[in-house]
């Protein structure tokens, strides 16, 4: 009987994220949607950058080109580096649409990144920009970018909008991972209720928010999120609490050029930020250890080795696990029989969130470019 209600457990989970979470599974490339104002408001683009050399320049020549009919200028925020990161900038970018400042060394209770692009927020003050484009160095933007995400915020009333950006997956371990990270990250944050007023779930991805400098100033900046590890969201609840909308959408164009070579360094971009997002709760992390071995882990157990009801009920928990899957593996052009393998790679992330546990324990959470942000 035990083994019975467990798979009956195991089902029910996935019939519900199956039917009743968003269709967060559904994996759809955002359309444009929305037209451009008559008059294309000003945008600044704010770009972070700490020992991004390899990476900095592509990101750059892709916010140059962008086909955008209003008044656009770059920041970029030297955080430090000693690659010679703010000269690979400068050489990619047109003369004159690219600011190049240096932040000042962290203040106490700030992450690193927050406080360089808060930098960069305030020397973009004098272009009086109505949004601002927060992005990552290692951000590729199509040359339609900026369009579709301004229409997008000026026809829907959006204070603030985010594009997933498609990660590199040419690895084995990036094949192997990346699919399940976004497939992860949208369970959490349905993009369906993220645009929705009846749900007060709240998300963006980092590498590519646009964002209305009024409701930010109202936030009193990036002051509001300046100590949290997972920022984006941070930011967007934010914005949230003021009475601004917000949505998240996933571009297959829009892409990180930042590579993960290896499972360790995938492990540690994945642990960097998961103990986090529990909140450091050791009843959250008992809760989603339970959690994560019922929905991905029982499932194949009771397929193979149990019998009658039980291994039919472990079976089409396994069948429906994978079926939400395989959106996911055919965005990223990875073959189908990938999708069976998702309770393997749930224990990895697993694994991996446990070992973010201990490094926060250990007063060496959040590593990120040799700093420590949660702790």
């Amino acid at each position: 009987m035990l083994l019975e209600l467990t798979g009956a457990a195991a089902l029910a989970v996935w019939i519900y994220l199956l039917l009743g979470r968003g269709g967060f599974w559904r994996m759809r490339h955002a359309p444009p949607e929305g037209a451009l104002p008559a008059v294309a408001p000003c945008v600044v683009a704010v770009i972070p950058a700490r020992n991004e050399s390899p990476v900095v320049a592509r990101a750059v020549v892709s916010l140059a080109r962008q086909r955008y009919p209003g008044k656009f200028h770059m920041v970029l925020v030297d955080d430090d580096s000693a690659d010679g990161t703010a000269d690979a900038a400068r050489d990619a970018a047109p003369a004159g649409l690219l600011d190049v400042v240096r932040a000042g060394r962290v203040p106490q209770g700030w992450t690193g990144k927050l406080w360089a692009a808060s930098e960069g927020i305030r020397a973009a003050e004098r272009f009086e920009a109505e949004y601002l484009l927060l992005t990552d160095a290692d951000i590729v933007h199509p040359p339609e970018n900026l369009s579709a995400l301004v229409a997008r915020a000026a026809s829907g009333g959006y204070d603030m909008v985010s594009f997933m950006a498609t990660l590199e997956c040419r690895t084995f371990a990036e094949r192997a991972l990346i699919p399940a990270f976004v497939f992860f990250f949208f369970m959490l944050y349905p993009p369906a209720w993220v645009a929705s007023v009846q749900h007060r779930t709240a998300a963006a991805a980092g590498g590519c928010i646009l964002i209305r400098r009024q409701i930010l100033a109202r936030l009193g900046g990036l002051a509001a999120t300046r100590g949290e590890v997972i920022d984006d969201c941070a930011l967007a609840r934010a914005v949230q609490r003021q009475g601004g909308r917000v949505w998240l959408g996933l571009s297959a164009a829009t892409r990180s050029i930042r590579g993960y070579a290896t499972w360790g360094e995938l492990a540690r971009m994945i642990s960097r930020t998961a103990f986090a997002q529990l909140h450091h709760s050791v009843l959250l992390l008992i809760g989603t250890v339970l959690g994560l071995a019922l929905t991905y882990m029982v499932p194949p157990p009771l397929a193979i080795a149990a019998s009658g009801p039980a291994a039919a009920l472990g079976a089409g928990a396994w069948l429906a696990m994978s079926i939400a899957y395989f959106p996911a593996l055919r965005f990223y052009r990875r073959s189908p029989l990938w999708a069976p393998l998702l309770p393997a790679i749930a224990a990895f992330y697993l694994a991996a969130t446990i070992h973010s546990a201990v490094c926060f324990w250990r007063g060496a959470g959040g590593m990120w470019k040799g700093r420590a942000q949660d702790r």
